[in-house]
């Protein structure tokens, strides 16, 4: 008799721990054939993405949301780069405190990316603290690769300069934990 009163409860639990499980995808175990695109995303009201990006750091987990309508060759590029594991074991090589931390730069220097350019996609985003955009030249702004960086704080002078394209919505006490040379232990895709 007690095991029949059980049954119920534990099929219960069994069943809701299921269906509350989030999959992960990470680097390198994705299907080939498939590749996550902007266009797969799903868009809340606010712009923002329903799937996340996770980067995990020694300092503790950022998790960024995307812009998919707001930048979508962009966030496509980045999701690519992601899914190849490109930004896994970088370092952020540029780091201001007040200001913000950049990575994507397979040298540490500042000075290289993937090897394909962005054409920019300058919208109406604001900088705020989390703030998630294409690195770029000054000179070229078309020159966006694989650099991004994140605002450590409200940025005005950079609206509409920068290809803005996520948001960290978690994790924000973490980018001013940040130090030069810090690594991206991996960035994966939470859908």
């Amino acid at each position: 008799m007690k095991i029949i009163k059980i049954l119920p409860i534990l099929a219960l639990i069994f069943f809701n721990s299921c269906s509350e499980k989030k999959k992960q995808v990470i680097p390198n175990e994705i299907n080939a054939t498939k590749s996550i695109t902007a266009s797969d995303l799903k868009v809340s009201d606010s712009g923002l993405s329903a799937e996340s990006v996770i980067l995990k750091t020694a300092k503790g987990n950022i998790v960024i949301k995307l812009y998919p309508k707001d930048a979508p060759n962009t966030v496509t590029r980045f999701l690519q780069l992601v899914q190849e594991g490109f930004y896994d074991g970088l370092k952020f090589h540029r780091v201001h405190p007040k200001f913000l931390i950049q990575a994507g730069d397979p040298t540490g220097t500042g000075n290289s990316g993937s090897g394909v350019k962005l054409k920019a996609e300058f919208n109406k985003l604001q900088h705020i603290k989390g703030t998630v955009a294409m690195a770029r030249k000054p000179e070229d702004i078309d020159s966006a690769d694989s650099q991004f960086y994140i605002a450590l704080t409200t940025l005005t002078h950079l609206d509409s300069n920068y290809t803005v394209f996520g948001q960290v919505v978690d994790g924000l006490d973490v980018l001013d934990k940040i130090n030069l040379n810090d690594t991206i232990i991996t960035i994966s895709l939470q859908l």
